[in-house]
């Protein structure tokens, strides 16, 4: 029975509670987060984390007038909860449901949309920024993880706003982990805070005692700031926050809600930038995400019971295949090095860093920062292969270009996770690598049709001597046998998997699949498509593709990438090179706007990229142009 959630419509309501009522309150959340987790898969660890923390924020400010900005924002379904949002949380990340992130369209109370990590500090210093020149009281608070504090932007951001001295409130919450477990110098600073907090007593307590001195008082305390200052960095090694203009607060247990809103009510009166540094546990009140907080940082539906996630078949997952088959290269050759940003195991990397300790670098969530120092791996005669979901490679779209390609420097980006990846949406769908990388020069850009050629692929691109991407999905892989000699494959070289009279399918990565089924409905109704597995996005198979041009005179591209800029566009930007004025040519893809959430499946069959929606719309184009 949640007999206080139930209540709870809207945030104000939480300021009639007591602290007794709260803390049941909290409980039930829990148990609402697990039971709807458990059924429509989710970020259950970090939220199960914040209860009591999100329940203090809005017991003590005023949302949506007072501004909450998460970080990243796969923590906010707490918030979503106590915002009006309780009675469909059932649908969440579920196609036409609620976001699993925070959504300025979904609701007033989402201040700042997010997914991505380490922008917290930079949008709300930018809200209170206009808040002030607008006139305005309002608080602005950003509330961060401290895997998000590996991210350098929160740095820029941090120096930023204590420069400024703006009134801004920074929530740290800190449960030592961001997927992984963190790693770096300020993971360990970190510790050292969890383990000496002493500082804010100790220095109120100076402070007090001096200016109690008759007559002198303030003097002394003026004079013995430089013992103060020796002090502090005895007590608490380093300071960082402090010295960055922040008034730093901390650490305090994020669990108790009396002692947050306490010093929320604190930060609230205070001038310039405060930091209020929290102390909670990933996973809190559900024994399985407790033990395991990596495995339910992200987790699909699972039982409640046992905490086992309820698999779907036994075929192996693309991310498994890329980090076995790296292993086994990287037995064979000692050059071969792996890097992750925060995610050994979300890329496949976990096994390879317990093999390999000595050639294995999680750089924290700093993808620029990892792929500037692969280019020096690269530059020393190493091989690097950095790991990286395709959504988050666009953060390091600089680095790619100019540390690595414009040096021609022989770096993988294995990127997985490409395409439409499913229920957390936009922020995380990988439908742009085509796009922002098929234009840099030096660039090898391939996609597998299946997991077999995942091996195949990462093999050619450790060989070939420049830079090279291997973009693939996520989920399971299609089933097929895995060859145990791995060939080079020439760059450009595609496969012609049928030859077909009427169209040819020119497909890359898992629109081959798709294409094929489509072949096949097609063929009932009396036309000869053709299927060629592109595996190239750059080069291309010039000649192959010339050939089949003279041939049929009609091409059908797909794709899982937006158009614009895409596969379909190389293309044609070649065929009219080619003057190629007799072709006819669709182009099949997403269209230029950020795809919603929802199952795969449901996402291809809607933007027409499963078999019955390629069929139907090549149909349709064939009778356009008059051909059938």
């Amino acid at each position: 029975m949640n007999d206080l959630l139930d209540m709870i419509d809207n945030p104000q309501q939480l300021k009639k509670l007591s602290v007794v009522q709260l803390e049941k309150l909290a409980g039930e959340i829990r148990g609402l987060l697990v039971h709807t987790v458990a059924k429509t898969g989710g970020h259950l660890a970090p939220n199960l984390g914040v209860v009591e923390l999100t329940i203090a924020l809005h017991r003590v400010f005023n949302s949506p007038s007072d501004k909450f900005v998460w970080d990243v924002g796969h923590q906010a379904y707490v918030h979503k909860i106590l915002s009006g949002r309780r009675e469909y949380f059932n649908t969440l990340r579920q196609a036409g449901g609620m976001s699993g992130f925070p959504k300025i369209s979904e609701s007033v109370h989402d201040a700042f949309g997010t997914g991505h990590s380490s922008t917290s500090i930079s949008a709300a210093l930018g809200l209170a920024l206009a808040r002030d020149m607008s006139g305005g009281r309002n608080h602005v608070v950003a509330i961060i993880g401290d895997g998000s504090l590996t991210g350098g932007q929160a740095y820029e951001a941090l120096n930023h706003a204590g420069d400024l001295g703006a009134n801004l409130i920074v929530v740290l919450n800190d449960n030592e982990m961001s997927i992984a477990k963190n790693v770096g110098a300020m993971s360990d600073y970190l510790s050292k805070l969890r383990t000496a907090p002493t500082y804010n007593r100790v220095k109120h307590d100076i402070e007090f005692l001096l200016r109690r001195i008759p007559a002198i008082g303030d003097s002394v305390a003026k004079t013995v700031e430089r013992v103060k200052d020796s002090l502090r960095y005895l007590l608490v090694p380093g300071m960082l926050f402090e010295e960055l203009g922040f008034t730093y607060i901390g650490p305090i247990d994020g669990h108790n809600i009396e002692l947050i809103s306490h010093m929320l009510e604190k930060a609230k009166t205070m001038q310039g930038p405060v930091l209020i540094h929290t102390l909670t546990q990933k996973g809190r009140g559900y024994q399985p995400a407790e033990c395991k907080a990596d495995k339910f940082h992200g987790v699909g539906p699972f039982c409640i019971d046992s905490g086992e996630v309820i698999k779907n078949g036994s075929k192996p997952t693309y991310t498994a295949v890329f980090g076995e088959t790296l292993i086994d290269l990287a037995a064979k050759d000692a050059d071969i090095v792996a890097i992750t940003a925060a995610m050994p195991e979300g890329t496949g990397l976990k096994n390879f860093a317990g093999l390999y300790p000595e050639r294995f670098f999680d750089v924290g969530i700093a993808e620029q920062h990892a792929v500037t120092v692969a280019a020096g791996l690269a530059v020393a005669g190493k091989k690097p292969v950095v790991a990286v979901y395709s959504t988050f490679g666009q953060r390091a779209y600089d680095q790619i270009l100019h540390d690595v390609c414009l040096q021609n420097l022989p770096v993988v980006f294995a990127l997985d996770r490409a395409g439409i990846v499913g229920e957390d949406g936009p922020t995380h769908h990988g439908v742009f690598d085509f796009s922002y990388l098929r234009h840099i020069p030096n660039l090898v850009l391939m996609a597998p049709k299946d997991e077999n050629e995942l091996r195949h692929m990462l093999h050619t691109a450790l060989e070939l001597n420049c830079p090279a991407v291997i973009r693939y999905p996520r989920g399971s892989g299609l089933g097929v046998p895995l060859d145990e000699e791995l060939t080079v494959f020439h760059p450009g070289q595609a496969e012609q998997l049928q030859h077909g009279r009427d169209l040819v399918f020119l497909a890359v990565g898992p629109m081959v699949e798709q294409c094929r089924a489509a072949a096949g409905i097609l063929a009932a109704t009396g036309i000869q498509a053709g299927v060629v597995n592109a595996r190239f996005i750059k080069p291309l198979d010039e000649r192959l593709f010339s050939s089949l041009a003279r041939e049929t005179g009609v091409f059908v591209t797909v794709e899982d990438n937006v158009l614009a800029g895409g596969f379909g566009s190389a293309v044609l930007e070649y065929l009219n090179l080619q003057n190629c004025h007799w072709l006819k040519l669709l182009r099949l893809g997403l269209p230029d706007q950020f795809i919603e959430h929802g199952a795969r499946e449901q996402l291809l069959s809607r933007y027409g990229l499963d078999g019955d929606g390629i069929a139907r719309q090549s149909l349709l184009f064939l009778k356009q142009c008059g051909v059938r």
